[in-house]
């Protein structure tokens, strides 16, 4: 388990449970993001699902969000309807991601896996802090905020492999703000592979996580 005491916010005590080989001794590194109402333990039961025999080895780490949410209302609200709890989520990656970098791992080889509210918050993340990362794979979700907002990120992403897989009839993610998503990404510069599955439910299904395994694989 990773302590991070440096944070402030409603996340500012978050723990993160961690799994594969060390991050000191990794070869890469996964950041995986659970979903409304989950915990660190229950997106963890991916990792098998998601390492394969020749892959190289795999730092994973896994942050707990407070009671469960990363942010109380839905990820089309306006985004100040989830302050402070949005800044304080990303601020938690982002304190991630830089101790994965500071370890030795640089951010081509650091991906990012989230599901459902864990995949707007990773694709949300990604967006204002734009590089080239290993991955960035958003299973059920979309960027955060109300319709129509500017989408004016600074950076862009030189080509990092994201994919967006979600059900064209989720009751939670629109599939509209996930085409939206994959178009703003795109002009950010990086490989979007964007997939709607007919009638899936909120679920992840396996396509996706051959299409997952696939982008790791590439470290």
């Amino acid at each position: 388990m990773i302590d991070l005491k440096a944070l402030h916010g409603p996340h500012g005590n978050a723990r993160v449970v961690v799994a594969g080989e060390p991050l000191q001794t990794a070869h890469a590194a996964l950041i995986l993001i659970h979903g409304r109402g989950a915990t660190a333990e229950s997106i963890l039961t991916l990792v098998p699902e998601l390492s394969l025999p020749n892959n190289p080895a795999f730092a994973f780490l896994a942050p707990q969000a407070v009671d469960n949410t990363w942010y109380p209302h839905s990820f089309l609200e306006p985004i100040e309807r989830n302050e402070p709890y949005l800044s304080s989520a990303i601020a938690l990656i982002g304190s991630l991601v830089s101790r994965i970098n500071g370890a030795g791992i640089p951010a081509e080889r650091t991906f990012l896996l989230g599901f459902s509210q864990g995949a707007c918050l990773s694709l949300e993340f990604a967006a204002r802090n734009a590089r080239r990362y290993g991955g960035i794979l958003g299973l059920s979700g979309g960027l955060i905020g109300a319709d129509n907002i500017p989408r004016d990120y600074p950076s862009t992403f030189d080509s990092t492999p994201i994919f967006l897989g979600c059900s064209d009839v989720d009751f939670h993610i629109p599939k509209e703000r996930v085409l939206e998503s994959a178009d703003v990404l795109k002009e950010m510069g990086a490989t979007v592979d964007a997939r709607l599955y007919p009638g899936m439910g909120h679920t992840i299904n396996a396509e996706e996580l051959d299409v997952v395994r696939g982008i790791l694989a590439r470290t």
